[in-house]
């Protein structure tokens, strides 16, 4: 586990983040420029090694609790400057370029029945044929769905 210290060192390696002393020896990171309201990257690093960096809804941290903070107490080097990397990213891109790939992938049960997930705005939904099925805010909910209604990703 890395010290407070270490880790404070790492965050300061981002220019773009202002620190602001709370309470209890606690600190937060601030990324100023922040499209949103929401500008606080790290947040309540404790002098303990305990705190938080802001992913919001990132797919790749499913682990982020509901408020999209993800507990840093036991992350490595490496893995806290990509998550703070990856947080002022968030911060910085408009909600529209997030979802600017959109995602379309063919799911099928041992039946040979087919399912379509796919990405629309904000929204997976799954589609047999032309029917809308189920429609879901992220894609774990999503695919643990399909997986528990006896479907696998295919490849087109």
């Amino acid at each position: 586990m890395l010290t407070f210290e270490e880790k404070e060192a790492i965050i300061q390696e981002f220019s773009e983040l202002t620190r602001k002393e709370v309470s209890l020896k606690r600190v937060n990171y601030h990324y100023e420029a922040s499209l949103y309201e929401k500008t606080t990257v790290v947040y309540h690093l404790h002098p303990n090694g305990n705190g938080f960096v802001y992913v919001g809804d990132l797919p790749q941290y499913e682990e982020a609790n509901d408020k999209g903070l993800l507990n840093i107490r036991e992350a490595s080097a490496d893995e806290l400057r990509k998550m703070i990397k990856e947080s002022i990213a968030y911060l910085a891109t408009e909600e529209e370029e997030l979802f600017d790939e959109e995602v379309e992938e063919e799911w099928k049960n041992k039946e040979d029945s087919k399912l379509t997930l796919l990405q629309e705005d904000t929204l997976w939904n799954i589609y047999h044929g032309y029917n809308l099925e189920e429609s879901f805010g992220s894609y774990e909910e999503a695919t643990t769905y399909l997986l528990e209604e006896g479907f696998l990703k295919s490849s087109f």
